[in-house]
């Protein structure tokens, strides 16, 4: 795994160091957002560490920028722990954020799990959709078709958002239970997570007649393409 650290603490760098070479992962540490930025592009990355509170951009500006190009997935560290800054966080694209202070097995933990599903390799129906009357899905190649039309702009926490749901058509799950078999690990976070990602999947493949992902008040959410609008 090849992961960008965009961090300006070098206590910090130093720990995430000698922990990856641990695991054999290839790192490299840049210290101000802007610089980060013209790192990102100029390599291929499996996987991106963002401090919050960075010089030159900070990094909730500089996940969003990066969010406009691509769908790399992102892990936010802050030392902000309020609900409506990990909100913020998660609505301007990060996939999954860490509180300092950490622990590094903690952020391990939450490496693996955010970048499992986004490279692991599919062992069965390879090059098969999983299609219903509106979508067609790859979980080999991760591509989303809506009425034929590609969708391209879903993060990796929200194609695997969307491919459970399509798999459980009109099923009801709990947040807490979309964060144990989407996340995939115990988390220790606010469940207005799965709020945050299902508003955004609404925005990106919601359609006027249908939002596809309903509310079941006082339980949690289903998809259903035959429903009709959730009235909010």
């Amino acid at each position: 795994m090849k992961i960008l650290v965009i961090e300006d603490n070098e206590s910090v760098c130093e720990m995430l160091d000698m922990f990856f070479m641990k695991e054999g992962y290839e790192r490299e540490f840049v210290h101000n957002g802007l610089e980060g930025y013209d790192r990102f592009h100029g390599d291929q990355w499996d996987l991106l560490i963002i401090d919050w509170m960075l010089p030159g951009m900070d990094g909730v500006s500089l996940c969003k920028k990066i969010r406009e190009t691509s769908n790399v997935p992102i892990i936010l560290l802050t030392a902000k722990d309020s609900e409506s800054d990990q909100v913020l966080g998660l609505e301007m694209g990060a996939d999954d954020y860490v509180t300092k202070p950490f622990s590094p097995l903690t952020l391990l933990a939450r490496i693996k799990a955010v970048s499992r599903r986004f490279h692991q390799d599919v062992k069965q129906n390879e090059g098969q959709y999983l299609e219903t009357e509106h979508f067609k899905i790859s979980k080999e190649t991760r591509e989303v078709f809506l009425n034929g039309e590609e969708i391209s702009n879903l993060t990796p926490k929200e194609f695997d958002l969307l491919y459970f749901f399509i798999q459980n058509n009109r099923q009801v799950f709990s947040r807490e239970q979309l964060l144990d078999k989407v996340w995939g690990y115990q988390y220790y976070g606010d469940e207005r997570t799965v709020d945050v990602h299902v508003k955004r999947l609404r925005k990106k493949i919601g359609t006027a007649e249908n939002p596809f992902i309903h509310t079941v008040w006082g339980v949690g959410y289903k998809f259903d393409e035959a429903s009709p609008k959730t009235v909010e």
